[in-house]
């Protein structure tokens, strides 16, 4: 008798913030209300307090510095986070070049919101408030997490 097992489609991704946090403790938390335990959130933090904030919010995991965002945004599907995070020296220098680099040629889908904090204005793209922008990356994560789970369902 052969017994097929079928282990359950786990996202992986991973959040990355930095300074106190507050923008991936958002993402974090929506993500965790409305997904439960269905996918694997990775708090990548630029600092300790970055990290502990998203960890409050419920991520699984979480990791601090150059080196543990290096290494897990290739270990992940996705990566999240405002779009400072492929900007070497942005969030007040705390986001080195290595991080954007590592970020920036990540295999892993990078999904990131528009926010002009450093003096980034992408073109084309409407000014929505913060609440709507997460709205907005959280119903792109369901149509990813749909596709992914046909894929490997």
């Amino acid at each position: 008798m052969c017994i097929i097992q079928r282990t359950p489609v786990m996202l992986k991704i991973a959040v990355v913030d930095g300074q106190g946090g507050g923008v991936g403790s958002v993402i974090v938390r929506r993500l965790r209300d409305d997904f439960g335990d269905e996918i694997e959130i990775i708090a990548l933090g630029t600092n300790s307090a970055a990290t502990t904030s998203m960890l409050r919010a419920r991520a699984n995991k979480g990791a601090t510095g150059e080196n543990a965002i290096a290494l897990n945004v290739e270990r992940v599907d996705v990566v999240l986070g405002p779009i400072s995070i492929i900007m070497a020296h942005s969030m007040m220098g705390e986001l080195t070049p290595a991080m954007a680099s590592a970020i920036s040629s990540s295999n892993a889908k990078k999904i990131l919101l528009p926010l002009n904090q450093e003096g980034l204005e992408v073109v084309g793209v409407a000014r929505e408030p913060f609440p709507h922008l997460v709205d907005s990356l959280i119903e792109r994560i369901k149509l990813l997490y749909e596709e992914v789970k046909n894929v490997r369902g």
